[in-house]
């Protein structure tokens, strides 16, 4: 079946294919200015010398988030590999903003070294979600250290080419959610997302392309995969909208997600493991 065709420009992409950068400072919405300047003064609080730099990303800085329902996304970058410490004080940050700015629905942070970050391994995961998925928000951009990118199978099968591993260790998220309505009603909203994006990953290099709109993704990817676009936009809606259902929770994890990982594997490969797990 050959699926949709392209875009008639490259959506998300500039004249010569490569990915345009998404999301800027100036697109922040109003609401959310107070939460993101009290980011920007309490890190380097936090990690004085120590913090490399700063990103915003997802729909806070694409202008699109919600007040009441968005989280806030954020990138930290350190000079050194963090540690536990570290962890824990990202994770206290996290709980007091969203305590004090009830515009944000949680705070999820990632937090890396500059130097695995800039690492080959990471060149096209981490690094491309830099340069390409991330609004810098304080210190110098290390974008301007990555290349370019273009929607090939190499950026697909590094990004998202390790569900099937992942997927394990999702039973175990699960298991250890229970009755915890909350913790199984982010566990939805995560994996609904995590999902969606590794569908329309699959089928960006035939629509030759980029969106971060959930629902245009599922779109996307349900219109070469017919069979699987009803499922993929509802779990595009649980991604927006999440429910504490734990039916939903098995569906990801024993239907869609083992669907996804065996066609990723056909279609792109397997991404190899992180170094820290190859032998």
């Amino acid at each position: 079946m050959p699926g949709p065709p392209a875009p008639p420009r490259p959506h998300g992409l500039d004249p010569d294919g490569f990915f345009l950068r998404e999301g800027s400072l100036a697109r922040v919405p109003g609401a959310f200015r107070p939460v993101v300047a009290a980011v920007r003064e309490r890190l380097p609080q936090v990690f004085g010398a120590r913090l490399d730099g700063a990103y915003l990303y997802g729909s806070i800085p694409r202008g699109t988030a919600r007040v009441g329902r968005s989280d806030l996304d954020l990138l930290i970058v350190l000079r050194e590999e963090p540690a536990d410490a570290d962890r824990a004080a990202v994770r206290a940050l996290g709980e007091d903003l969203d305590r004090e700015f009830p515009e944000i629905d949680g705070a999820g942070t990632l937090l890396y070294g500059r130097e695995r970050l800039l690492s080959e391994p990471e060149r096209y995961d981490m690094g491309w979600f830099l340069a390409c998925l991330c609004t810098p928000l304080l210190g110098d951009d290390l974008a301007e250290l990555l290349p370019r990118y273009r929607p090939d199978s190499l950026l697909a099968r590094e990004t998202n080419g390790d569900l099937a591993r992942l997927l394990p260790r999702w039973r175990e998220r699960i298991a250890a959610a229970g009755d915890d309505e909350a913790a199984r009603r982010r566990l939805v909203r995560f994996m609904s997302r995590h999902l969606v994006r590794t569908g329309f990953t699959l089928v960006m290099t035939r629509w030759n392309g980029w969106t971060s709109d959930l629902r245009e993704m599922a779109e996307i990817c349900g219109a070469y995969y017919p069979e699987r676009a009803a499922q993929l936009l509802t779990a595009a809606e649980y991604g927006r909208e999440p429910v504490g259902d734990p039916r939903v929770l098995r569906g990801h994890v024993d239907d869609l997600g083992p669907w996804l990982a065996a066609e990723y594997a056909r279609v792109h490969g397997v991404k190899g493991p992180p170094p820290e797990d190859a032998s």
